[in-house]
């Protein structure tokens, strides 16, 4: 397997995921600035949208998206326990976070990056955006992970909350989701992504 990713972005969780998985794959840096890869490809005749992770099987199927990704890795590890199993209602509460991150979290960081953002705009997206984290530090009360036990949306939510401090959002009070970073940095898998791309030392 081959999963293509850049430095620090969204690509970071599936990235984490496949180290937690132990399978075996290549990491292929292809920067959301350049879109170029080491050998000068041109990335978008890879993924034709241009954005990371991408994850290419060995027979070359490609699969898109961040949270069909982690599912698919953790389908092929059961024993690892990264997902609960097809069906249960567990599983349908693990799509439930990777769907929420995804579009309350993650996308709300988006117009934060972006410098051509009117700052009215930054500022009520950053305002709703800090109204979700309230929320989610309160659902992690009491717990080490958002579902109790380690699963695929952790490292998803690890990736995106990263972010706060690159866009001027001040998280330091949220403590549950505080602890909850200094937990996934212990990890080793974090450790060996973040290692990888050049984001710890």
């Amino acid at each position: 397997m081959k999963l293509y990713y850049s430095p620090g972005a969204c690509s970071l969780s599936p990235h984490i995921t496949l180290h937690e998985s132990g399978l075996k794959f290549e990491h292929l840096a292809a920067p959301t600035k350049t879109h170029k890869l080491d050998d000068g490809t041109d990335y978008y005749t890879i993924n034709p949208l241009g954005y990371v992770p991408l994850l290419e099987l060995d027979d070359g199927t490609r699969l898109r998206e961040g949270p069909a990704i982690v599912q698919y890795v953790a389908d092929q590890v059961p024993e690892k326990k990264l997902a609960p199993p097809n069906g249960t209602i567990a599983r349908a509460q693990l799509q439930s976070w990777l769907n929420f991150i995804g579009t309350e979290l993650h996308k709300g960081f988006g117009p934060l990056f972006n410098p051509a953002t009117p700052e009215e705009f930054k500022k009520v997206t950053a305002d709703k955006l800090m109204s979700r984290l309230k929320w989610v530090d309160g659902e992690l009360a009491g717990k080490q992970y958002l579902m109790g036990d380690f699963t695929v949306a952790d490292p998803y939510l690890f990736t995106v909350t990263g972010w706060a401090p690159r866009v001027g959002v001040d998280i330091t009070g949220f403590a549950n989701i505080t602890a909850f970073r200094e937990r996934m940095m212990a990890r080793p898998a974090v450790q060996a992504a973040l290692k990888h791309e050049g984001l710890l030392k």
